[in-house]
């Protein structure tokens, strides 16, 4: 079977990374082209290798992880970014999110957990330690009255739009609920993040799932 998703993995402790490439060895999909353990390393990596997907520790030693998923998210946006951490705060998981994360994942989930949600990011979902989801709402929370303002300011196919990325559908899934073609749901994606100045996906999916009203 042809590899579909070309993984590479960043997180400065080999241990760790023999551990997760082993894990991803279980879905036949995955295909790792690369490790690495520091900024330099990854971004050679990353350029190199045009991964799907990037699965990138946030606390090293000699590297900052956003650091890292800045300049990937710089380099091509298109690349997915997964965060694999032990750190469970809200401030670290928000300014993930505000940089462009695909994903937040905590280190101390089962592996059978961790790989499944590798699985929902290669097919577009935004990924979330479950444990996570509290703290993500408490953050976005306090712009949460601004962002209602700005939503307003949505079309009604917008505002469709975002109800079914609030579920954790793909665009594909959108496109197909809506009866519209691939590209005019990027649009459409495009402007709900813009207009009221959603940082990724997952902040607008949190937010929108707090509202009453939408």
């Amino acid at each position: 079977m042809a590899s579909e998703h070309d993984i590479i993995v960043v997180d400065d402790h080999p241990l760790f990374r023999r551990g997760v490439i082993q894990l991803l060895k279980m879905d036949p999909s995955f295909n790792v082209v690369a490790e690495a353990g520091d900024f330099e390393a990854a971004m050679v990596a990353v350029r190199e290798r045009d991964p799907d997907i990037v699965l990138l520790d946030l606390n090293m030693k000699h590297t900052s992880g956003v650091e890292i998923l800045t300049a990937i998210k710089t380099f091509d946006p298109s690349i997915r970014v997964i965060m694999l951490t032990v750190s469970d705060s809200p401030s670290d998981l928000l300014q993930c999110f505000q940089n462009g994360a695909d994903g937040y994942l905590l280190k101390d989930q089962e592996p059978e957990q961790i790989l499944e949600d590798i699985q929902k990011a290669a097919k577009g979902q935004t990924v979330l330690s479950a444990s996570m989801n509290q703290a993500l709402a408490e953050c976005l929370r306090e712009e949460s009255f601004s962002k209602e303002r700005r939503v307003s300011e949505l079309t009604e196919r917008e505002k469709s739009v975002l109800k079914l990325i609030a579920q954790g559908k793909t665009n594909k899934e959108i496109g197909k609920a809506l009866e519209i073609s691939d590209g005019t749901v990027k649009v459409h994606v495009k402007h709900v993040l813009h207009k009221p100045s959603f940082r990724s996906r997952v902040e607008a999916a949190v937010w929108a799932k707090e509202q009453k009203n939408l």
